[in-house]
């Protein structure tokens, strides 16, 4: 395949859903062995956009201009054609991807079937997305994976289907920044061997290493082309002088499986006390997610022991409805904890009805006010989950916690969808809250961010605290060969960087 041969020719794309443009007058070109980015604030266009190419809109959306795709016809001037290239030609990886991935059946089988239906390779795949082939690793579901890790699984599965365009959307989405370093190798590979690839991300270090020409899009339209957005200035909360403990857990150890079996953490202390925060980062599988969920009640297969104000805090469905509300959890993956049928707005205020006990209009006002805060419009917040991105709806449960006016906040991976614009956002609201003497729990796998949040630091390997601290010492003078890994794979802008691949991702744990 030519490296000039042109894969996709998009003119004029429009997306129209009743009254409102969802995307309007866009162009853009993906050429066999490059990468084309379209880059862009959450919202402004880059899925819709993306989805045109596999003839796929939302219920009520009009789509119109020309799309093709190796040649075939798959939008033209009267909307969308007979063509179908979904798992053919193109193959798009979603930004979550438990929505890719069938929770009731292994991944290895599923690899198998794909492979055989589209003459691929499984094992290629599964190398290409950076997991190990070995049996066990086969044999395992998807909610035995980290968000990191299904996000490669969901990779592996698109790249047995063989197709001529990749499309990705978020791929760092969740990926610490070894395994992020390490995607940028992958992706330079699979151009290199004459994949077209489109590239759908808010992240500018990683558009910067991989794109061959880029697409700024802003409220569905181009507003810029090869030329980056320069990011504003995160002004981080910052340290702060900690008030008394709040939550702790000590000798905490937790398992996938009954009787121990399947151990992700291993007597892990940690002290988060009031007004402070306290950041948790470490490689994709290291336990991060595991812990957030012992802390909220949500993992009940754990030994050791949890307090609150000194007071036991035990699973969630033995909290009181005041535990509740003090300690509140958003979650990486939030696209699953929203009810489809209902809107976002009724979901957010619902919090502050069930758990304060506010009436159904102050509720709802105060939800469209902390939303709005957030940069989610009232018009947007009405609609149902299936109609905001993913960095809207992860603004949406960030909102929906924050109502319950709590006094300990666990952020998983909350920033991931997001861009530098919405990431400020939150960083601003999280300010105040934590100057009011909220205790915040940062899981991340960006140390930079998580560095600039946090007043203390820890690094999980394989389920352990190797090393803990305040973040300057942390980024500056790292002791453990994790944390040294994770501050020199931290910038991935120079293309010239050497790959990282010593360590080998067989050593991942489970989640």
């Amino acid at each position: 395949m030519s490296g000039a041969e042109l894969l996709v020719r998009v003119r004029g794309l429009s997306a129209v859903a009743g009254s409102a443009v969802l995307v309007d007058d866009v162009s853009f070109d993906v050429v066999a062995g490059e990468v084309t980015a379209l880059v862009g604030a959450s919202g402004s266009g880059k899925t819709t956009s993306a989805l045109a190419l596999l003839g796929e809109y939302g219920d009520g959306v009009r789509l119109n201009g020309l799309v093709e795709v190796a040649g075939r016809l798959v939008v033209d001037g009267n909307g969308v054609t007979d063509a179908d290239v979904r798992g053919q030609v193109v193959a798009y990886l979603p930004q979550h991807p438990g929505s890719a991935l069938n929770p009731a059946r292994r991944i290895g089988t599923t690899l198998h079937e794909l492979a055989k239906l589209h003459d691929g390779d499984a094992g290629e795949a599964v190398r290409a997305a950076q997991l190990p082939g070995d049996t066990a690793t086969l044999k395992r579901f998807p909610h035995q994976f980290s968000g990191g890790q299904r996000q490669r699984v969901a990779l592996a599965q698109t790249l047995t289907c063989r197709p001529q365009v990749l499309v990705l959307d978020e791929p760092s989405t969740g990926l610490d920044s070894i395994t992020r370093l390490r995607l940028v190798h992958e992706l330079r590979d699979l151009a290199a061997a004459g994949l077209g690839i489109l590239l759908l991300s808010h992240d500018l270090d990683l558009v910067r290493a991989l794109a061959t020409r880029t697409v700024v899009l802003d409220a569905g339209g181009v507003i810029a082309t090869d030329v980056l957005p320069e990011p504003p200035d995160l002004h981080a909360p910052g340290t702060s002088t900690p008030g008394q403990p709040l939550l702790r857990a000590m000798n905490l150890s937790a398992s996938l499986r009954p009787r121990g079996r399947g151990a992700v953490l291993h007597e892990v202390d940690l002290t988060v006390r009031a007004g402070s925060c306290l950041g948790v980062v470490g490689r994709s599988g290291s336990g991060k997610t595991t812990l957030a969920r012992c802390l909220a009640g949500l993992h009940e297969r754990y030994t050791g022991t949890l307090l609150l104000d000194d007071d036991n805090l035990p699973v969630l469905r033995k909290r009181t409805l005041e535990q509740h509300r003090r300690v509140q959890y958003v979650w990486q993956e939030v696209r699953g904890s929203f009810d489809e049928r209902r809107p976002v707005d009724q979901q957010v205020a619902r919090t502050a009805e069930r758990l304060r006990g506010l009436a159904p209009e102050q509720a709802r006002a105060e939800a469209v006010s902390t939303l709005a805060r957030l940069g989610v419009a009232a018009i947007t917040a009405a609609r149902p989950p299936s109609r905001l991105s993913g960095g809207e709806l992860q603004r949406a449960a960030l909102a929906r916690a924050i109502l319950a006016n709590p006094e300990v906040l666990i952020c998983d991976e909350i920033t991931t969808a997001l861009d530098d614009r919405g990431t400020a956002l939150v960083l601003d609201l999280l300010g105040e809250l934590k100057a009011r003497g909220t205790a915040l729990i940062w899981i991340g796998h960006d140390l930079g961010l998580v560095a600039a949040v946090a007043d203390e630091v820890v690094v999980l390997d394989a389920g352990r605290i190797v090393e803990q601290g305040p973040p300057a010492t942390l980024t500056t003078e790292p002791r453990h060969e994790l944390t040294q890994r994770l501050v020199a794979a931290a910038h991935i802008g120079d293309p010239e960087a050497p790959p990282m691949l010593t360590l080998d991702p067989r050593s991942e744990p489970r989640r």
